[in-house]
């Protein structure tokens, strides 16, 4: 068997030598409304509403209810325009063309008044020749086409039936048609984001001249072969040869660190041309592979490529290079039905631990490096391994992958069709695979995709007929599905990418999908593939309502983000939880009230008579409940790794929904807009700890359960401590002798009967008590302490309101918190307000008289300022 393996190529642009000229068309054009009445400067890359609000023709669009009233910007169209000299002799070059890497959406281009093409995919690259166009001095103009408008016209002109949904829901406020405009879904609104259609060139242009021929894009699939043993590179490269006369030379590939340097001959005919190379990898020197985050290291080797042609032409290129296998496992297990459905990354079995990302912001030219370092940097400090990139957002830009690879965070990648039913018309096919084939390009060689996703919820919603489609119409939609995920999407990437598996769909069956036709009658079977799961109505405590699958790629819980989140973008009117800005905010139907009824199971509600802290309280409430309800969730699926259960287990993921913010705004994330960590990240920290002790009860017994994702078995030992909620000093405590807990496994490691547990300790109820536990060597903790609530909080026996104080010292380029509580608090809260950082943990559970934390700042602070702003919160202060 030869297993694929992945190589990741950062291109770098060739220099002003004689392989050509480059001029970048970034920064300063024009933009000016449909009637001409605003005229204004702006930047590409960048949109009309970061025009505006530069201008300050406009507010923040985010502040309270501006997503309504700016509504006229994207009904509008508008043009981007811009003059500029070209700084070399053009009648020197054979080919001039003008390349715009990413276009907002739909747009007729005119250069010096010449109509030179069309752009309708967000998604897409173009290259239009200008040749016998382009002048010494050039007008450029791109004249958009309001995205609204455009989608409407074009649902309205297919009239052979309707592709559903028409419309977002009501609570959304959004837009109509997303389906028939090949952009961000999601920018038409969704039930976590407003409606913003952008319109822009949100990615490089630039125009590219040159002679003889010019290297398209590399494409490159390294290769193991079990039998020889052997590494190789394949590898693809197009040309546009614009000599009349065939082009020969040579191609030199170098790594280095590899010991390997080739030199091939190729020989170049005229038009567009491409080249395979096969090298192989010096087999006397040891290749280390690219590991996950947790696994091993992420290492990368330099390669350069140069190819030296006739007439003096010499292109080089520069390249990361990393190596690594990725398979999709789904075999038959013994004493289940259905398959398997894992991840095995260079032979090893993988638990994914993570979360789904959404874009970052409605305007993509706020979202920074800085912006996207510090929010993937905060999932592998959560110790998350993965990412989904959902389908309903954008594909992402180069840097967030380049840190992805750097960071070890696997990626998930979806094509962009989310919750929709898309039309399979001519020109859409069209686009779609220009686009697809464009993305896998562009993205191959990044070592951290590991699965390709064809859409997000489109089989679930064509199965379990989410648009009420009458069953004698219902093939008419299956052909449209199988033709756009299975005969396109599907056939374009396997041709390629043969380096990492394909699904059509999320959630999907998987090998069972496929075997019913591509589309499963039951997409959430818990024996095959992955399953999305939602419940907000059943008690979030009780793990029995989750469903014990093979992989689960989106679960989760609402929460509001913090004041200091949300003050920015509010005024004082909109500080309650009822108030109009409140349920404006709100995207999810019944979402507020969802989040109440949870919180109602265990907890009781503020009773503040201050309207203002009710709202923070409240606020506050929430993010428990959701941090709690998570954990739940996600250590259910953690412990079900290892074992069959009613021939049901053997889950090998948990990615919950979602990671970041795309607005102020209730949601599902664990980042708040803008980085802030909200309770349920930090909780994270500890429910994807590699080594964790998970609790749990099953009619009136306790059981712990040991789970580990290390690479190796490690000796520890299990404490199990019982407090009563009046004391500070532990009530009992018992460990267990020294056990190995073997690598990559979850086993039971403690059972005992609730009666029998608190009995032995003495004057205890389940009211008055409470379980913690974790795992140790002789000398260290090796997991997060964990804890079990015998009873719901409200109805807990001894809490007293904790007075909790700090004193806070700086150490270096950090800051500790040395903090001291009168009394056990549960979910005590540190906060600063708006300065920007993190703490070593928080919405913890205060057992001892005194705890240190550290306070991680992301910008310059000082100690003052900390102590200015901090403010702390445990449950006990909300009543």
């Amino acid at each position: 068997m030869r297993l694929r393996l992945l190589l990741l190529l950062a291109l770098c642009r060739a220099g002003p030598a004689a392989s050509g000229r480059s001029l970048s068309l970034r920064g300063s054009w024009r933009i000016r409304s449909g009637n001409g009445s605003l005229e204004l400067p702006g930047r590409v890359p960048g949109c009309v509403h970061s025009a505006l609000l530069k201008r300050g023709v406009i507010q923040d669009p985010y502040y309270r209810f501006n997503d309504l009233g700016y509504r006229w910007i994207s009904l509008d169209n508008w043009t981007y325009s811009k003059k500029f000299k070209i700084p070399f002799n053009i009648s020197k070059w054979q080919k001039m063309n003008l390349i715009f890497e990413g276009v907002d959406t739909v747009a007729k281009v005119l250069l010096n008044s010449v109509p030179i093409g069309r752009t309708g995919n967000m998604f897409k690259r173009y290259s239009f020749d200008i040749t016998s166009v382009v002048r010494d001095v050039n007008s450029l103009e791109l004249r958009f086409q309001s995205p609204v408008l455009y989608a409407a016209q074009r649902s309205k002109a297919h009239t052979s039936y309707s592709v559903p949904p028409d419309c977002p829901p009501p609570v959304q406020r959004g837009q109509c048609h997303v389906n028939f405009i090949r952009k961000e879904q999601s920018s038409f609104s969704w039930d976590w984001g407003p409606s913003f259609p952008t319109q822009g060139i949100w990615k490089d242009v630039r125009i590219e001249a040159y002679n003889i021929c010019h290297l398209n894009y590399f494409m490159f699939s390294p290769v193991y072969d079990n039998h020889t043993q052997e590494w190789s590179l394949e590898i693809e490269s197009s040309f546009d040869v614009v000599s009349s006369q065939p082009v020969s030379g040579q191609v030199i590939v170098a790594i280095p660190k590899l010991q390997t340097q080739q030199t091939h001959s190729i020989e170049l005919q005229p038009g567009e041309r491409t080249v395979e190379l096969f090298v192989k990898i010096n087999k006397n020197v040891t290749v280390e592979t690219w590991w996950p985050h947790g696994h091993g290291n992420q290492t990368e080797y330099n390669m350069t490529i140069l190819f030296k042609l006739d007439g003096g032409l010499s292109i080089k290129k520069s390249a990361k290079v990393y190596f690594r296998t990725v398979e999709l496992i789904e075999e038959p297990i013994e004493g289940s039905q259905g398959l398997s459905f894992y991840f095995k990354i260079n032979g090893l079995p993988i638990f994914l631990k993570g979360s789904n990302w959404i874009p970052a912001d409605s305007f993509q030219d706020r979202v920074t490096s800085d912006l996207l370092r510090l929010l993937l940097q905060s999932a592998v400090d959560a110790n998350m391994n993965t990412l989904r990139v959902w389908g309903g957002g954008i594909y992402e830009q180069e840097e967030f992958y380049r840190l992805c690879d750097e960071l070890g965070i696997m990626v998930w990648q979806d094509f962009m069709f989310a919750c929709a039913l898309y039309p399979t018309d001519r020109d859409f096919m069209n686009s779609v695979r220009a686009e697809v084939a464009h993305q896998v390009r562009r993205l191959k060689y990044h070592p951290s995709i590991i699965v390709w996703g064809g859409n997000n919820e489109n089989e679930a919603a064509l199965m379990m007929n989410w648009y009420n489609i009458p069953p004698r119409e219902l093939h008419t939609y299956i052909k449209d599905y199988v033709v756009l995920y299975v005969k396109n999407i599907r056939k374009i990437v396997l041709a390629e990418d043969k380096t990492r598996p394909f699904i059509i769909s999320s959630p999907t069956n998987g090998a069972e999908s496929i075997k019913e036709g591509w589309l499963s009658l039951n997409p959430y079977d818990n024996n095959f593939g992955d399953v999305h799961f939602y419940d907000y109505i059943s008690d979030c405590w009780n793990w029995k309502v989750f469903p014990k699958a093979r992989f689960v790629s989106e679960y989760g819980y609402q929460s509001w983000p913090s004041f200091s989140t949300l003050e920015k973008v509010s005024s004082q009117e909109d500080w309650s939880y009822n108030s109009k800005f409140s349920l404006h905010r709100q995207h999810h139907a019944n979402g507020n009230n969802e989040m109440l009824h949870q919180i109602g199971f265990h907890f009781k509600f503020p009773e503040s008579t201050d309207p203002l802290q009710t709202f923070k309280d409240t606020i506050y409430l929430t993010q428990v409940m959701q941090a709690q309800c998570v954990k739940t969730e996600t250590e259910f699926y953690r412990r079900s790794r290892s074992e069959i259960v009613d021939g049901q287990g053997y889950t090998m993921g948990a990615l919950y929904w979602q990671l970041n913010d795309i607005w102020q705004a209730p949601s599902w994330a664990s980042l708040e807009y803008g980085g802030k960590w909200k309770m349920l990240h930090y909780f994270a920290r500890h429910f994807f700890a590699p080594l964790l002790p998970v609790g749990f009860e099953d009619q009136d017994v306790f059981f712990i359960y040991g789970v580990s994702d290390l690479r190796s078995d490690c000796e520890v030992k299990l404490t199990v401590r019982v407090h009563t909620w009046s004391s500070l000093e532990p009530l009992c405590s018992s460990e267990t002798e020294r056990f190995v807990l073997k690598a990559g496994t979850a086993v039971l490691l403690y059972k005992e009967s609730v009666p029998v547990l608190l009995k032995n300790c003495g004057n205890c109820t389940r009211q008055s008590c409470v379980v913690s536990f974790y795992l140790s060597t002789d000398s260290q903790l090796v997991s997060p302490a964990n804890y079990h609530f015998l009873s719901s909080l409200s109805e807990s026996v001894g809490l007293h309101k904790a007075h909790v104080t700090a004193i806070i010292s700086q150490q270096g380029d950090t800051f500790a918190f040395d903090l001291e509580t009168s009394a056990v608090a549960p979910f005590v809260w540190l906060d600063v307000g708006s300065i920007p950082g993190r703490f070593s943990d928080n919405g913890f559970l205060m057992t001892e008289k005194t705890r240190t934390v550290l306070f991680y700042p992301w910008k310059p602070t000082s100690k003052s300022e900390l102590e200015q702003c901090f403010r702390v919160t445990s449950l006990m202060d909300v009543y």
